[in-house]
């Protein structure tokens, strides 16, 4: 990456001016991660604060930054954002403040393979996973994903572009192809389908 002064402005990849933050959403254990490991190896600066250290959950890292989980209060940072990406659980995205431009890449998965994740993880640091039913979690997060959808379609600041999880394990080139295409970049594609690592897709259902 360069400019006139030898060194990339944070709103440029090459000479590709970006006034939009990217955002990658979706519900836990969905893999965001993973799309943000594919982001920053593209060639777009991820934030991250590395205070969530890579576990046996996501041994690759989870890519969290502490402040995207309380925009609703500070929203400050996000003028230095512009052409960088960062990671938000879904139930925060209406927290985004409405006078700046975002590209949401929103990531799917079979639903029967999210809350195994979960229940899983929550085994892994020694929570309780708790005797909720897993068909009462599944329609909850379906009308959260459902009532997120039609809102996002409203956003007149906002473009979205879904993808599964499940078809960048199967057809990684396809799915990275649509994500430069949506972001317009002209991203490392290669370099994307590298880090998709299926020995890491271990909930199948």
């Amino acid at each position: 990456m360069a400019c006139n002064s030898g060194r990339a402005r944070p709103d440029q990849l090459g000479n590709r001016i970006m006034n939009y933050i990217t955002i990658v959403s979706g519900l836990p254990r969905s893999g965001t991660s993973m799309m943000m490991r594919m982001l920053q190896a593209a060639g777009l600066e991820v934030l991250t604060d590395n205070v969530r250290k890579p576990d046996d959950d996501n041994p690759r890292g989870y890519f969290e930054l502490e402040k995207a989980k309380k925009v609703k209060e500070d929203a400050s940072w996000l003028g230095a954002a512009s052409g960088k990406a960062f990671k938000m659980v879904s139930q925060l995205l209406y927290d985004l403040p409405p006078d700046r431009e975002y590209r949401v890449i929103f990531m799917q998965r079979r639903m029967q393979e999210i809350l195994a994740s979960q229940k899983k993880m929550l085994e892994n640091s020694g929570k309780d996973t708790g005797a909720t039913e897993e068909g009462k979690m599944s329609l909850l997060f379906k009308k959260h994903l459902a009532i997120t959808d039609s809102w996002l379609k409203k956003q007149h600041n906002i473009r979205t572009l879904y993808v599964n999880y499940n078809d960048v394990i199967e057809n990684p080139l396809q799915e990275a192809q649509r994500i430069d295409e949506f972001l317009d970049l002209h991203l490392d594609v290669a370099k994307m389908v590298e880090v998709v690592e299926p020995t890491l897709y271990r909930q199948r259902k």
